[in-house]
């Protein structure tokens, strides 16, 4: 694609403007320690072969390997971007400062699972070698990149934290996003998991979540082969629906095909959770999380209009039903509102690293930062010790 550079080390940097470029099996026995799926190959090829990542969506792939005798030994999933649509950092305001002083913020490179909001981010090394020379080595190849090519400067978004500790972010400023999770005390049940809410909240979740069953409505978990073409058809179709109803805040970036794409390699990390009436063949609604090890991710929902509290339990309830039945530890629900924290949920901090190579600009969001990051703490401190 780009640049071919050695090192004095005898390593040496490739760009790629495609991850096809690289070989799957090399790619994931960077990944293969991982606790997440949203690094694996086949997630970003199937972005990019979907449509959903492109240079027309404004996503120009432009992923780093690291290379010792023609074998990848690190890589980085990286874009540059044009705009600032489905990051989910919302950095639009520094775009307009920039522009209001002259400056240029796009292009960026941006490095992030594309659309996923998740604590997840990092370089990726092979687990022989050095990751702490190596992180430094492509951190030091990015910044001359972005210098070579006018990319405004380098932005990573929910970073992993223990990743975070290993660069060398004293040039970054660093923005704290507030995130969900749940966590399992070791339930034997949903009705242990209940147990150690106050007796008003428990008596709410079970009214909510009897809502449906009252209604004749089940919730149906598929995962692996029992995941089939029109399964998906029918989860974006809800994700359409979901996006059109609250345009103009809609976050619609994947494709029909990226849906379909799912019933391949990546089926056996899927789980769907369908609504399905008694006298409907139709599914009602439909939520589609991920797994990896012991961890569980909500990504999609969508349902109808009419149904009181359909959303809780696709997205909440079910979720935690079944990360209990299959020993799941964690639990991160997505982006959203307060109204996780009675349900089950407490606020944890993400975080996104941000170095703008203009000086004032980065001096003014380092600023800014800095008092923003301090009173979002305190929020969430706040809201968490009304859990107790």
């Amino acid at each position: 694609m780009h640049d071919l550079m050695d090192t004095e080390q005898g390593f040496y940097f490739k760009w790629h403007d495609s991850i096809q470029q690289i070989p799957g099996t090399d790619w994931d026995t960077l990944t293969r320690d991982l606790d997440t799926p949203f690094l694996d190959w086949e997630w970003l090829h199937l972005l990019e072969e979907s449509g959903s990542v492109s240079p027309e969506a404004g996503w120009q792939p432009c992923h780093l390997g690291l290379y010792s005798s023609h074998r990848l030994i690190a890589a980085a999933p990286l874009y540059i971007k044009y705009h600032s649509q489905g990051e989910f950092v919302f950095d639009q305001q520094i775009a307009r400062l920039a522009m209001r002083l002259n400056r240029a913020y796009y292009p960026k490179l941006v490095g992030m699972s594309p659309f996923t909001p998740l604590k997840a981010y990092r370089f990726l090394v092979h687990p022989g070698q050095d990751q702490d020379a190596l992180v430094r080595l492509m951190q030091e190849e990015i910044e001359n990149f972005c210098l070579r090519h006018n990319l405004s400067g380098a932005h990573y978004h929910f970073v992993d934290h223990p990743w975070m500790k290993l660069l060398n972010t004293k040039n970054f400023a660093s923005w704290l996003h507030p995130g969900f999770v749940w966590e399992n005390h070791g339930y034997r049940d949903f009705d242990a998991f209940l147990a150690g809410f106050k007796s008003s909240r428990r008596k709410n979740i079970k009214k909510e979540r009897s809502k449906l069953a009252t209604q004749g409505i089940r919730i149906q978990a598929l995962t692996g082969d029992d995941i089939q073409p029109e399964h998906l058809q029918s989860m974006y179709n809800f994700y359409l629906h979901t996006n059109q109803k609250y345009f103009p805040w809609s976050c619609k970036y994947l494709t029909r095909e990226f849906f379909l794409g799912l019933t391949r390699d990546l089926k056996k990390q899927v789980l769907l959770l369908a609504a399905l009436g008694e006298e409907h063949q139709e599914p009602l609604g439909m939520s589609m999380l991920l797994f990896s090890k012991d961890r569980l991710f909500g990504r999609y929902w969508g349902g109808m209009d009419n149904l009181p509290f359909l959303h809780f339990s696709l997205c909440y309830y079910e979720p935690i039903n079944w990360a209990i039945q299959q020993g799941i530890q964690t639990f991160d629900p997505g982006m959203g509102g307060e109204h996780k924290l009675p349900r089950g949920f407490r606020l944890v901090p993400n975080y996104s690293l941000h170095r703008i190579f203009d000086p004032q600009l980065q001096h003014i969001l380092s600023t800014c930062l800095q008092e923003a990051n301090m009173h979002l703490q305190q929020n969430m401190d706040e809201l968490n010790r009304t859990l107790n």
